[in-house]
């Protein structure tokens, strides 16, 4: 299955950047788009059983206050008939207080109803607000999407013409070197000489050592100097030097046992750790390669591979002797370090700086709950209240007020037992 263009996202739990798939980020954006759809149509949902439940408790205070004027114009009938019949002057003293007590019942009953409108108002707005957030949430997840996209399509083309570039610098480097060897190869060829065929097999060496080891040093011995054919200085990862390699190629069809003296005499003189004598014909009884007398012996085929095994081991004593120098200067130095007063300083730094921080949390760990305790008292005081004004009204009209289930004591406590403002 082929992938798609990259895309990088960040993690919101531990900031890290994550590479994904084209496919992959569109599922992700979708099932975003999906969950944010899903809040806000369970908020909307929310908000209109609330706003039902609202209106079906205006409507009933409405059918009560209603009820308590027809109430109250038959008992202010039956008053006035009794002042026409009695003794007016005690009936108009009960009537006017049965007027004053009608009179605040229905003042409470106006500031409950205002309540309510105002509940219904701040719902409202909450609802809009709810709206616009959704919708500016959107319109930014669009836009990042969007961002991210041409920043992705900006490095890929970036990348792909930077691969390009180096693609043809290295096709031209290649057809160069090919060139340059094709004409070093034809002019070596037209002698047919065995100096020619030496020459050759010494150029072969050198190059396939090149592009094998494009760290390390690979020095030409001029023709007309006494020693090897090729230094091989090895170096490592940073660029430091490990030791030296001579190599020695023969393409002969005669081995001698004179080759393994000479370039004994040819390490010597250059102070290379390691000699490796390179030919076509090996000794009697030998096959690959093996070591004659401190020099490495080995067949063209098998050349690079005991380079590769020479150079990591002289690359392994470098860096064992680089990590032994210096080692009693450097304890000495970590001691003065650890006894001296610029470590004790910095110490007490760090010891200062978490005290305070102790001290900071301790004193908004206080005002916390300070602040906590006192919202916990002006909540309980808020339903207190609100329960004994609705229990009043309740005692003055009776059973046509109808019950409100957020004043219910199982409304104003969770599964635990505690208030739903603590949680």
């Amino acid at each position: 299955m082929s992938e798609g263009p990259a895309t990088k996202i960040v993690c919101p739990h531990c900031g890290r950047e994550m590479a994904l798939d084209e496919a992959f980020a569109q599922r992700i954006r979708q099932q975003l788009r999906r969950e944010i759809d899903a809040e806000l149509e369970r908020k909307k949902l929310a908000f209109e059983e609330t706003a039902l439940k609202v209106e079906e408790e205006r409507r009933k205070l409405e059918e009560g206050r209603r009820n308590l004027e027809v109430e109250t114009a038959r008992r202010v009938a039956e008053e006035l008939t009794k002042l026409k019949q009695g003794v007016r002057k005690e009936i108009e003293e009960g009537a006017l207080c049965e007027l004053t007590a009608l009179k605040d019942q229905l003042e409470a009953k106006e500031r409950m109803i205002t309540s309510f409108r105002e509940i219904e108002l701040r719902l409202r707005k909450e609802k809009s607000e709810l709206e616009e957030a959704g919708k500016n949430l959107q319109i930014e997840v669009a836009r990042r999407i969007d961002g991210e996209r041409k920043r992705i399509q900006e490095e890929a083309e970036k990348r792909a013409l930077e691969q390009f570039r180096l693609k043809e610098a290295d096709k031209d480097k290649i057809i160069d070197d090919l060139k340059r060897q094709a004409e070093e190869l034809r002019r070596k060829a037209e002698s047919g000489s065995q100096q020619l065929q030496g020459e050759v097999a010494e150029l072969s060496l050198e190059e396939t050592l090149r592009v094998s080891f494009p760290l390390d040093c690979i020095e030409e011995v001029p023709k007309g100097i006494r020693g090897a054919d090729v230094i091989h200085k090895v170096c490592d990862q940073t660029g430091q030097s490990c030791g030296a390699l001579i190599w020695e190629s023969k393409r002969t069809k005669a081995w001698s046992d004179g080759w393994i003296d000479k370039l004994k005499e040819d390490q010597r003189e250059v102070r290379a750790e390691v000699a490796v004598l390179v030919s076509q014909v090996l000794p009697k009884g030998l096959r690959g390669f093996a070591r004659i007398n401190g020099v490495w012996v080995c067949d063209h085929s098998l050349a690079i591979c005991l380079a590769h095994a020479l150079r990591a081991g002289l690359i392994e004593i470098s860096a064992a002797k680089l990590s032994a120098t210096g080692k009693s200067e450097k304890m000495e130095m970590l001691y003065e370090y650890l006894s001296g007063p610029e470590f004790r300083q910095q110490i007490e730094g760090i010891v200062e700086a978490f005290s305070s921080m102790r001290r900071d949390l301790d004193q908004e760990k206080r005002a916390m709950e300070r602040i906590w305790a006192k919202r916990e008292k002006q909540i309980e005081r808020v339903v207190k209240n609100m329960g004994r004004m609705y229990g009043s009204m309740q005692g003055v009209i009776g059973q046509s007020l109808p019950e409100l289930d957020l004043l219910e004591l199982k409304a104003l406590t969770d599964g635990t037992g505690s208030p739903e403002g603590d949680a």
